[in-house]
């Protein structure tokens, strides 16, 4: 069955969303162990201030010309950037290519590394403010069927620590966290 990653990226932000209000300690450590809360916030803020620009069809340093500073209120900001990354994605043709860090690549890679970013920090701030860590598991599977066949490529990449073991009959949720280096039995 084909995914539909437009509407796994709504599902993704919905996920971040709901998991927002319940931060109390913008401070507390995050699984990503060289995060905050607050860290982990503002890089989600300034993954989804890009995507706007980016699927306009700009380049890097023309996109970057046009980012606003991230403001204080981080989940403010998170709700302005993801509503206009949202209503980007569903405007943009997935066919069409824009311009990364490391290439040009199709508006259909590029939403699959967004919604997989959006899933893995998710439960990332799920584990931090104490609770409610199940992701949907429409959109486990959806980035578990992109990520786990670049198995090799994510453990050399430097994108994540190292895979950590778990079994292989361990559900896919525990198995996506542990491929991107977090240990989903001690959130």
């Amino acid at each position: 069955m084909a995914i539909d990653w437009t509407e796994m990226q709504r599902t993704a932000r919905s996920e971040f969303d709901a998991r927002l209000p319940r931060i109390t300690d913008w401070s507390a450590p995050t699984p990503d162990t060289e995060w905050t809360v607050s860290d982990l916030v503002r890089h989600m803020v300034d993954e989804q201030r890009w995507v706007a620009p980016i699927l306009e069809g700009r380049t890097l340093a023309d996109a970057e010309a046009t980012l606003e500073p991230i403001r204080d209120d981080l989940a403010a900001e998170w709700h302005r950037y993801a509503e206009k990354a949202t209503a980007a994605w569903e405007t943009t043709p997935l066919d069409a290519n824009v311009h990364l860090s490391y290439g040009t690549v199709s508006c259909l890679d590029y939403l699959k590394q967004q919604v997989g970013d959006i899933a893995v920090h998710t439960w990332d701030l799920a584990c931090a403010v104490g609770g409610g860590d199940r992701l949907n598991p429409s959109l486990v599977d959806a980035v578990w069927s992109e990520l786990e066949p670049q198995r090799d490529m994510l453990a050399s990449s430097g994108l994540f620590a190292p895979p950590v073991p778990i079994a292989d009959d361990a559900p896919v949720q525990d198995r996506l966290i542990a491929l991107t280096g977090r240990d989903p039995r001690q959130p």
